[in-house]
């Protein structure tokens, strides 16, 4: 495989940090199309209906779909870069991104249309897990922590940028379901724009190096020295690769499945158990809700559509310092205290929105009211939760599991972790609706304020710190 990149240096200047950070930010465009393709969504629902005439559970299977695709993607994605490599695994992401976004903008059946997001969803599987996991795999363990959190904002500035491009092309077409440019409704030209950075990724994809540890795992020692040397400088290069060596299996076998289970045991191994729970804990405690249905939320309990969709734009904000915030401290306190700081942040505001919710009567249409203290206590106790989830779960989870599991077993791991995490996903999101409609918003809140407070003593437990450890040194 080529070693092309876009700079290098001497083989004698030492390390290239101008290179790994470079082709550290080609890995996170995944994490941009990851939140694009999530987000494009929320702007095409009335051409669906429109175009598709389908009925409100069929929309709401075609909206849902993409989810289908992602717990597959992340599982064979782990597997895949195993016998590929990393950088192969992503370049096949960024192509399925390219094919759903002109599929799902071209589609003229819900069936194509569904074929078309369950192929995003394969994409967004894949470069949730293998791009954190290329970036530790390349970058130096002072700076690691920071160049994967970078991951995070990518993945909100992708939201950001969907719900933009969106509300822009409606707005220029009039509406969603109007024609826009050579004869096409606006929401097809809505999954089109998502073309635009997906072949970018492509292209980009093609001029950064292979993972070295994939390499040295592969056997292919020289192409490994070569990746090497480019970051680290000649001298350094030597160095680790024998120390990647050391840390691989006795017998220098092929990464596979079964190293997942203990083989003095016959157990799974702990680190693969400490990977699902940081994978499933993100999910349970219902970040998803305020993603996917923040507008509906806030309408819920009285907010017009407007101030609705103003407050998922605070959100968005609020999330993104917040990233930026865990960006600057990850590398300096650690993954550990992060995690648990966050956990009892999430546990102590969802506790508060619980409270405010229950308060919640019916009007005399029916609808959720709140008084106004209720509901500012509400809306400013959501927004906390926002930002203690994105200073430290919402990074810090895909920061661990990208570096935390050791050289043999990290694409065998991070598939089983990343599998867990869309279907904790998926779960979430379709449960909601139900429990909105079964227990109510309170009953909801509270199921996720008691995951949060489990994920403390969880952290405190299980969670072990990989703050400025190499790669080698994981135990699992």
């Amino acid at each position: 495989m080529s070693s092309a990149t876009l700079s290098s240096t001497s083989a004698d200047s030492g390390e290239n940090t101008r290179l790994i950070i470079l082709i550290s930010c080609v890995a996170t465009i995944g994490g941009f199309l990851f939140g694009f393709d999530s987000g494009v969504i929320n702007g095409t629902v009335d051409g669906l209906k429109q175009t598709f005439h389908s009925s409100s559970a069929g929309t709401g299977f075609e909206v849902a779909s993409m989810l289908l695709g992602c717990a597959v993607g992340a599982f064979f994605a782990g597997r895949l870069a195993d016998r590929w490599g990393r950088r192969a695994v992503l370049i096949i992401s960024a192509v399925l991104f390219l094919l759903s976004a002109l599929g799902a903008g071209m589609a003229n059946t819900s069936l194509v249309f569904i074929i078309a997001r369950v192929l995003g969803g394969f994409a967004v599987g894949a470069a949730s897990v293998m791009s954190p996991a290329y970036i530790a795999e390349v970058a130096s363990a002072r700076y690691r922590g920071r160049l994967a959190t970078v991951q995070q904002i990518a993945i909100i500035g992708g939201l950001f940028c969907a719900f933009l491009s969106n509300y822009l092309l409606a707005k220029t077409a009039g509406a969603s379901t109007e024609t826009l440019w050579l004869g096409f409704a606006a929401w097809r030209w809505m999954f089109w724009m998502m073309a635009i950075p997906s072949l970018i990724f492509l292209l980009l994809l093609l001029l950064i190096p292979e993972s070295p540890r994939y390499l040295v795992v592969k056997g292919r020692k020289e192409d490994a020295l070569k990746v090497l040397t480019r970051l680290y400088g000649a001298a350094e290069a030597k160095t680790k690769q024998v120390e990647i060596e050391g840390s691989l299996s006795a017998d220098h076998h092929r990464p596979r499945l079964s190293d997942l289970v203990d083989k003095a045991t016959g157990k799974v191994r702990k680190i693969v158990w400490i990977g699902i729970g940081l994978a499933t804990f993100q999910q349970l405690v219902g970040i998803n809700v305020v993603f996917y249905y923040g507008a509906v939320l806030w309408q819920a309990v009285g907010f017009s559509e407007n101030d609705a969709l103003l407050i998922n734009v605070l959100s968005g904000a609020l999330s993104i310092g917040a990233c930026v915030l865990a960006l600057i401290l990850i590398d300096r306190i650690g993954r550990k205290p992060l995690l648990w700081i966050g956990s009892a942040g999430m546990a102590v505001s969802l506790a508060l929105v619980t409270f405010a919710f229950a308060s919640a009567g019916l009007d005399a249409q029916g609808k959720l009211a709140m008084s106004d203290s209720m509901g500012m206590l509400a809306l400013v106790a959501a927004n906390v939760y926002v930002v203690f989830f994105n200073m430290s779960w919402g990074p810090v989870m895909w920061v661990m599991l990208g570096e935390m599991f050791p050289n043999q077993i990290r694409g065998s791991g991070l598939a089983v972790a990343g599998a867990a995490q869309w279907t904790s996903n998926f779960l979430i999101t379709v449960t909601f609706p139900i429990l909105l409609t079964g227990i109510g918003l309170a009953g909801a809140y509270g199921i996720y304020t008691v995951a949060a407070v489990v994920s403390v003593f969880f952290v405190l437990k299980y969670v072990y710190e990989t703050k400025g450890r190499e790669l080698e040194q994981m135990q699992g």
